[in-house]
């Protein structure tokens, strides 16, 4: 009976999900045992626990030339495994080809011939994927751009005729020109970096390594300088440290625009990072993978699927990936450091997570500006605000200049001041924070919203919040600031408008929630009110002094 079942929720299922494309054999042919395992896995598969998908799936490989939906996910699980080559395979040597009629199967038959440099395969195959250009949004793109690559690679030159997809088609350019060795590369790349409709800093690593491949070190140094630790990405960071340690080859042996798979790896970790972006970390995680497969010697990028592992707390995927990043890598070390506190956190709590963050610290020879400045949030995170300010004062006094990083760092550690109640020194790095950039919103909010709860300065701290929220109107904090900020002067209508907004922005946040009950009750709106101080008392974050505060107010009000 069991069995029976099981055959019929399978096939309503398979037929349900793939009425058109589905050239399943008569399921009196399967064994009961293969259609448990498939049904298994395709449960797995729809849940997106890849790992246990892949294990049912090649328990039922009987079905792979059974069965259409059973290879897509088959060969999807595989990639998302990081076993490339093998789904590869599978789509190469596969008796019955008519099954591998599907998007994600041409694509890596692309790849294939890609990283065997065949670009007359490449191409063919590229025009059989163009069959699905309108199943995604992004299926178009990616064929298009790949179409674009390929025959740059064949013909040595570049299209001329093609489709435009904005930005993503300039750096595809660029690359091509790269690659072609162009005398205007370098003037393309520095209009890209310089785009006011975007942050392509990511582009100056690859400027940078233009310029050392085409020996114009001087250049590549000048650009390097420019790079500042505490402000940059990891990549960045990790471009300048080479340049400041003339560790000039290092870059090449990660990337090099004479290399075709490279280049190509480079455009499907940018489609990777375009899924990441929307929380499509699966399909983030498949791209990336091909990258990965295309130019295993760039890992640096693997930082990115470590994070969209860390996102959907896949934690044990999240320490294999890490493995990746040794010692000598040096901010990939710290990232990895850093990843891993973050994981102690979500399981063990801040405490053992300092324990851990501080020990590894502390085992740095000559710790980077951008590892000093990471160490001080990670402690003023954790609430240790006597370890934050010593760890910015130390960053602070290193500064010469009143530059906006200076202005950021006072405004982090003047929070911190403000925290242990020291307001003297806060307001005075505030204040100094102000001066350096007083069109700062975040600054702003702060200091008001401090002068609010002191009941000091009230005329002057509203209009540092207006100001404030007229260049950031649509910020939960300073909207949540300028609606208590009403609250304060018994203004309760006005604070009410915007408190709800703010709870509308931040619904799970402590202490918008809170303030929001507090209005409430003024308003003599009082069931309401108790029902967003239970909020506050179920929030996982809620501190122990706010939960304190608000047990009383469930019970006496205002």
């Amino acid at each position: 009976m069991l069995n029976k079942l099981i055959k019929i929720l399978v096939t309503f299922l398979i037929f349900y999900q793939t009425p058109v494309y589905s050239k399943s054999a008569s399921f009196n042919d399967f064994n009961s045992r293969d259609l448990t395992n498939y049904f298994s896995g395709i449960i797995a598969y729809e849940n997106k626990d890849n790992t246990d998908a892949l294990k049912f799936f090649n328990a039922s490989k009987v079905l792979i030339n059974k069965h259409d939906s059973y290879l897509k996910r088959y060969v999807y699980s595989l990639v998302l495994e990081n076993k490339v080559a093998q789904a590869i395979n599978i789509i190469k040597y596969k008796n019955n080809k008519d099954n591998t009629n599907f998007y994600n199967a041409y694509i890596l038959l692309v790849i294939d011939s890609l990283k065997k440099n065949d670009f007359e395969k490449a191409e063919n195959y590229i025009i059989q994927s163009l069959k699905f250009k309108d199943q995604t949004r992004f299926n178009l793109v990616i064929s298009e751009t790949l179409k674009q690559y390929v025959y740059t690679f064949k013909n040595k030159k570049i299209l001329s005729n093609k489709q435009n997809f904005g930005n993503l088609s300039l750096i595809s350019q660029i690359f091509q020109k790269c690659y072609l060795k162009e005398s205007n590369t370098g003037s393309f790349f520095l209009n890209l970096i310089n785009n006011p409709q975007g942050d392509y800093s990511r582009y100056i690593f690859f400027y940078i390594n233009y310029l050392i491949e085409n020996d114009r070190i001087e250049e590549a140094k000048a650009v390097a300088a420019q790079i500042e630790y505490i402000n940059s990405t990891l990549l960045l960071s990790q471009s300048r440290s080479w340049v400041e340690n003339n560790k000039l080859k290092e870059f090449n042996k990660v990337f090099s625009c004479s290399n075709p798979s490279d280049i190509v790896s480079e455009f499907l970790f940018l489609i990777s990072n375009l899924y990441s972006s929307q929380d499509d970390f699966e399909k983030s995680n498949f791209y990336l993978n091909l990258s990965n497969y295309l130019n295993p010697n760039f890992k640096f990028n693997l930082s990115l699927l470590a994070e969209n592992f860390f996102i959907n707390k896949e934690y044990n995927k999240v320490e294999e990936t890490l493995r990746n990043f040794k010692k000598e890598d040096e901010f990939y070390y710290w990232f990895k450091v850093k990843k891993q506190a973050q994981i102690i956190i979500d399981e063990d709590g801040y405490e053992d997570a300092v324990k851990f963050l501080s020990l590894k610290f502390n085992k740095i020879n000559n710790p980077n500006l951008k590892m000093v400045f990471d160490i001080a949030n990670f402690y003023k995170n954790a609430k240790k605000y006597e370890k934050a300010i010593d760890y910015y004062t130390q960053i602070i006094s290193s500064l010469s200049n009143d530059t906006v990083i200076k202005s950021d760092l006072l405004y982090r550690r003047g929070g911190s001041y403000e925290r242990l109640g020291s307001y003297k020194k806060s307001d005075d790095d505030l204040l100094y924070s102000l001066k350096i950039n007083p069109d700062d919103a975040y600054v702003l909010n702060y200091l008001a919203y401090s002068w609010l709860e002191r009941d000091y300065k009230i005329d002057e701290a509203f209009q540092m919040l207006e100001k404030a929220y007229a260049s950031r109107n649509e910020d939960p904090y300073i909207i949540d600031s300028i609606g208590w900020a009403h609250f304060l002067i018994n203004n309760y209508v006005e604070a009410e408008k915007y408190l709800k907004r703010a709870v509308e922005l931040m619904p799970n946040d402590p202490i918008v929630n809170d303030h929001y009950g507090d209005i409430l009750w003024k308003l003599n709106r009082k069931i309401q009110a108790r029902y967003f101080w239970n909020n506050v008392l179920s929030f996982k974050e809620t501190d122990k002094d706010i939960k304190e505060k608000i047990n009383v107010k469930m019970i006496e009000g205002l």
